[in-house]
């Protein structure tokens, strides 16, 4: 929040760390909706720009790296609906639980990194998203959800259905068969 603040008031050096900070999770993120490396470092030097640009009018209402992401989520929406692409979406379903695996025993599955990163490529665009923001950018269901833009029960069912493929498919992948 601090930073933040310090954006606000124009501070160069506090932008410069926020950017470091956040810059190499935002890219993955912005680069696994929009499917191109190209399109996804502009999108995400349009949502720092706004960062710089609103700082000042940020509440704190939720985590700066939530904000974060969904200026970066908007901004690649409206990339997408400006290039007429069309993106699929998962409908929401809040009444499953999350029995599915554990994110440990995901993990356990599978030792080899070269084996995961295989899995998590077969994975729909909405779940990869959803496991990258809650696992690998360690945020919580209710801020990936904000981020996405949806209830948290669709972040629960991304979330569920991905980690049944990633098992299958790492499952899959330790027996020998492909």
């Amino acid at each position: 929040m601090e930073l933040i603040r310090r954006i606000g008031q124009g501070d160069r050096t506090a932008m410069k760390a926020f950017y470091e900070r956040h810059q190499a999770g935002l890219f993955h993120f912005i680069r696994g909706r929009l499917g191109d490396a190209f399109e996804a470092a502009d999108v995400m030097q349009e949502a720092f720009l706004e960062v710089w640009k609103a700082a000042e009018r940020f509440r704190g209402q939720s985590s700066a790296k939530t904000w974060l992401y969904g200026i970066a989520r908007n901004k690649a929406v409206d990339r997408v609906r400006k290039s007429a692409r069309v993106t699929l979406r998962d409908s929401p379903d809040d009444t499953v639980a999350d029995d599915g695996p554990s994110a440990q025993a995901v993990l356990e599955a599978a030792s080899d990194a070269a084996r995961v990163r295989h899995c998590l490529d077969k994975l729909p665009k909405v779940q990869l998203s959803a496991i990258r923001l809650t696992f690998f950018d360690d945020m919580s269901y209710p801020e990936a959800a904000e981020v996405e833009g949806v209830p948290v029960g669709t972040i629960k069912t991304r979330i569920h259905h991905a980690k049944k493929l990633l098992m299958h498919c790492l499952t899959r992948a330790t027996s020998g068969t492909k």
